[in-house]
């Protein structure tokens, strides 16, 4: 379950027809709309406010118009902002200014993040953060019944009330501006503390496009061969996505051709981003949270970092001995990271930076924020005070930075998937199952002299040997088991792979055709 809401919404890929109707927005309009009057306990005098933004996909406005109505209906004002990125959303509810009817007491992103075009969803945020799954089953639960009691004249009365109660708004202003100040403010307030840097912006066709424009050229930033700045619904170049390869590759060829000083990348919302230094060297899976570290432990000595469970142990040997910081390895899941480094100031361990290696990263100073754009700006403020104290040299103070980490020469991800209806399974749930594999696992490692379990570990079995580890997990939301590996040599992590396959070829109901083949016995 994820802490937003998503469906299929245009036609257009075979066997997935559409289930997020306009209908549909509309009763989880009133369902938010109600969800929230009681969360707030607002009186019946006092009218709430919802600010809604979406990214650049085809069903946007569409669905724009449907939940607002929902909210119209419900008896709430509505703000719409128009293409906005997810962060912002957020920001609008924390935001103190009259003039953009900010606060908003709620806030409403749609977006599908990088899924494919015909997919649309819904993100929620109140001034507490992004709702978690509980409020969402909640919000779920409403929006079935106020669905089936939807009629005709219901339908019509909204419609009305919706021209009435509902105003648009540019935040994306307020929200571009601030991250300027702050980069103007940590390079010691000089207006222009990017002049001469030559960087380009991917925004893949979604809605980080703002970027180039907005951030990057008033703080005197060149950003020409930025590229997919407009957006277009449909993806035409690449999945807006910093973890896919295709789109990893565009950027980097962009900072070559371009001989630019750094390149950024956003996904479809911008809450998550990764940057390529002037050689073409990609900061993004565990060197961005080498880096994000680095920064943020200059800034906050000792602090914790909390990072999702597939880091390398290159990573935390960098964090603990090179930067002098913690390194907590948690689950999979930025909302699990942000909440347990929530969790961990909350019991007097200091942690500033929550990080996964897709490149959703947070920091306590922006609210555990979520946001791409701002991970981007703390890279931009190492920029211009390296600049503004006398150091020049491109983006080489931040390769310089990450010195000293150590990456496997080799990794992989093998999914081994559950066959649900598999006898083997005995009717049981493929977690069940799933479970049993990884006991089993867990058991078999003690008895290898060559393996040691990790000492503190939060998610799957996970194992270091052979020069490298390997971790295998229950993946989040289905019944696969990813094996992650990463090692010296493929010689090394097939030793691992083999290690696995041990314990796990008796698992009939487990496919293991993709690890036999990576072990190279199929």
């Amino acid at each position: 379950m994820h802490s937003d809401i998503r469906g299929v919404a245009v036609n257009g890929v075979e066997g997935e027809p559409v289930n997020l109707t306009e209908p549909v927005a509309e009763a989880i309009g009133a369902a938010f709309a109600a969800w929230l009057v009681e969360k707030k306990k607002a009186a019946a005098s006092q009218h709430l406010r919802v600010s809604i933004g979406h990214d650049s996909r085809i069903s946007a406005k569409l669905l724009q118009n449907a939940i607002s109505r929902g909210l119209a209906g419900a008896g709430l004002e509505v703000v719409q902002y128009g293409l906005a990125s997810t962060p912002a959303m957020f920001n609008s509810t924390l935001t103190k200014d009259d003039s953009f009817l900010c606060p908003a007491d709620g806030s409403i992103m749609i977006t599908a993040s990088h899924l494919p075009f015909n997919r649309n969803g819904f993100k929620f945020f109140t001034n507490d953060g992004g709702l978690g799954k509980a409020d969402i089953k909640d919000i779920l639960e409403r929006t079935a019944d106020l669905y089936n009691q939807f009629t005709a004249e219901s339908l019509r009365n909204s419609e009305r009330k919706v021209s009435l109660a509902t105003r648009g708004v540019d935040y994306m202003i307020v929200y571009t501006s601030d991250l300027v100040k702050a980069v103007r403010k940590a390079a010691g307030n000089i207006e222009k503390p990017l002049e001469g840097f030559h960087i380009v912006v991917d925004a893949g066709n979604g809605a980080g496009g703002f970027f180039a424009a907005k951030v990057l050229e008033p703080l005197g930033a060149i950003t020409s061969g930025s590229q997919f700045l407009e957006p277009d619904g449909l993806f035409p170049n690449h999945i807006p996505n910093p973890e896919d390869k295709t789109a990893m590759k565009a950027i980097t060829q962009a900072v070559l051709d371009n001989k630019a000083d750094l390149g950024i990348i956003f996904d479809t919302d911008v809450d998550r981003s990764a940057a390529v230094d002037s050689t073409g060297r990609e900061f993004n899976r565990n060197r961005l949270i080498a880096l994000m570290a680095a920064i943020i432990l200059e800034e906050h000595p000792g602090t914790t970092i909390v990072t999702d469970s597939v880091t390398s142990d290159g990573l935390t040997t960098f964090i603990e001995k090179k930067l002098g910081g913690k390194h907590h390895r948690f689950k999979r899941g930025y909302k699990n990271v942000i909440d347990e480094a929530i969790r961990l100031n909350s019991i007097g361990e200091e942690s500033h930076l929550a990080i996964e290696t897709s490149g959703h990263g947070a920091l306590k100073e922006n609210h555990w924020l979520d946001d791409g754009a701002y991970l981007m700006v703390k890279i931009l403020n190492k920029l211009a005070s390296a600049r503004a104290s006398g150091m020049s040299g491109g983006s080489k103070v931040l390769t310089d930075l990450i010195e000293g980490l150590q990456e496997p020469a080799f990794a992989v991800e093998v999914r081994l998937k559950i066959s649900q209806n598999h006898p083997d399974l005995k009717g049981g749930s493929f977690r069940e199952y799933g479970e049993a594999v990884l006991k089993h696992l867990e058991n078999l490692i003690g008895s290898d002299p060559c393996l040691q379990k990790a000492p503190v570990n939060y998610e799957g079995v996970r194992v270091s040997g052979y020069g490298g580890w390997f971790l295998l997990r229950l993946s989040l939301h289905d019944p696969i088991l990813p094996l992650n590996i990463e090692a010296q040599s493929n010689g090394d992590a097939v030793k691992l792979g083999l290690a696995v396959l041990a314990a796990v070829k008796d698992f009939a109901g487990l496919d293991i055709s993709a690890l036999n083949k990576f072990v190279g016995t199929s």
